[in-house]
């Protein structure tokens, strides 16, 4: 087959299930906790913070979960997404590697986080859910569910990170044009941000403190659920539609991955392109690599410790098994705001521990650099979370260049950053 630039599906060839990994598994995670009890939790006891629907997903062993029509119709909106043969960053790599990426920039909200926005907010609806909160890092998740809310007529507030709340400003007016309400955590709107505030009144926040803030604010409020963006199952589940579009994508060219990588926070983007693939080496036997690249400020795969922690800050979630830097971490202040996040996950962190799944360290600079390489070969000016992604790929091209080895190289850009130009104004100005 001749080089194609761009290879794309009709909406006809758009998956009509979410792929569940546990499913597969050779090992079964470890049951989350009750934060109160320390006994495995059951599914009624997350109803309070989750529509019951999404509950029943996160407990699910069904290997395919069917996708409502509703949740499709509005997935067609940019789904499906292309996958883009990145020959412009070959060229200038000289690799004998052939490079794709799964281009989830070009969405609405301009990241996959849509992917799961759309379902949660649908299913808290259906529910007669009439408020909703929720964190968000750089913004791309709050804006997500900030437009998703507004479709099913939810009230939205979003607890965001105060380091990225004044550093992304854009961020915050799209979610605010999307009708989503915006805190900058810690807030004087919670108990737990008043708390912190007094001891610290400078706290730049974290995702383990917005999370605190918003779970907090839900219990509180009548009628109202948590929603979250990534970690839990349910969440990965939604964005396996990344990977299943993947794989309908290279069979069109012939090629199979043999190495899938995305930038990895709390696991959403990463599961959703890595997990489809993977069950064909649990499956059917496959060699491929899965390699999750982490901010060097934030490594919980890299550098962590598997054990049980809380999900937030003040210990108010579930306790989960994963590798964590601890649920108090403070971590620099980079700017991949998104994947500052402490814990690994559930199923991610099994993955990590049976050796099926690798993890890297990136430092900030040598991401943004990739991404600014990437951007002037394909067009694309990435986010900075997806930076890491790119440099990750970037480093496995020159190593088969440098073996003179043919293979295939997957990564998933998450999302642009045209709302992230201040950082890339840093570093060409030196000042990063």
């Amino acid at each position: 087959m001749k080089l194609t630039k761009k290879i794309t599906l009709p909406e006809s060839e758009m998956p009509r299930q979410w792929y569940n990994i546990l499913a597969d598994m050779p090992n079964a995670p470890q049951p989350l906790l009750n934060p109160k009890t320390r006994q495995p939790l059951k599914p009624e006891e997350m109803e309070p913070l989750f529509a019951k629907e999404l509950v029943a997903q996160e407990f699910s062993k069904e290997r395919f979960i069917d996708i409502p029509d509703e949740v499709l119709t509005l997935l067609k909106i940019y789904r499906p997404t292309p996958l883009v043969r990145a020959s412009g960053l070959e060229k200038a790599l000289d690799t004998p590697a052939k490079i794709y990426f799964k281009n989830e920039s070009v969405s609405p909200v301009g990241s996959h986080k849509l992917n799961s926005a759309i379902p949660q907010a649908y299913y808290n609806a259906k529910q007669g859910i009439k408020h909703i909160t929720t964190e968000t890092g750089a913004g791309q998740w709050g804006s997500a569910l900030s437009i998703a809310c507004q479709h099913f007529g939810l009230d939205l507030n979003v607890f965001m990170v105060k380091n990225s709340y004044n550093l992304k400003p854009y961020r915050k007016i799209v979610m605010r044009t999307y009708g989503g309400q915006v805190h900058a955590s810690p807030s004087n709107v919670t108990k737990f941000g008043r708390d912190i505030l007094a001891k610290d009144p400078d706290c730049q926040g974290s995702l383990g403190i917005a999370i605190s803030e918003a779970v907090e604010m839900a219990l509180e409020t009548p009628n109202c659920r948590y929603t979250l963006g990534s970690v839990l199952n349910h969440v990965l589940l939604h964005q396996t539609i990344i990977g299943l579009e993947a794989e309908k994508q290279l069979e069109l060219t012939g090629d199979y991955p043999d190495k899938v990588i995305a930038c990895f926070g709390g696991g959403s983007n990463f599961s959703g392109i890595s997990f489809p693939f993977l069950r064909h080496n649990l499956k059917d036997g496959k060699k491929t690599r899965f390699m999750a690249a982490e901010p060097a400020a934030c490594p919980k795969l890299t550098k962590g410790k598997m054990e049980y922690d809380f999900g937030d800050t003040a210990g108010m979630t579930p306790l989960i098994p994963m590798y964590t830097l601890g649920h108090d971490f403070q971590p620099a202040q980079i700017h991949a705001a998104g994947l500052r996040y402490h814990g690994g996950g559930q199923i991610v962190s099994q993955l990590k521990q049976d050796g099926l799944i690798e993890s890297y360290t990136v430092e900030q600079k040598d991401a943004l650099n990739a991404g600014l390489l990437f951007s002037r070969c394909e067009g694309i000016i990435p986010a900075p979370e997806s930076t890491h992604a790119i440099a990750l790929a970037v480093q496995e091209a020159l190593k088969a260049k440098e073996a003179g080895k043919e293979e295939v190289i997957l990564f998933n850009l998450s999302g642009h950053g045209l709302l992230d130009l201040a950082t890339y104004e840093m570093l060409l100005d030196g000042k990063l």
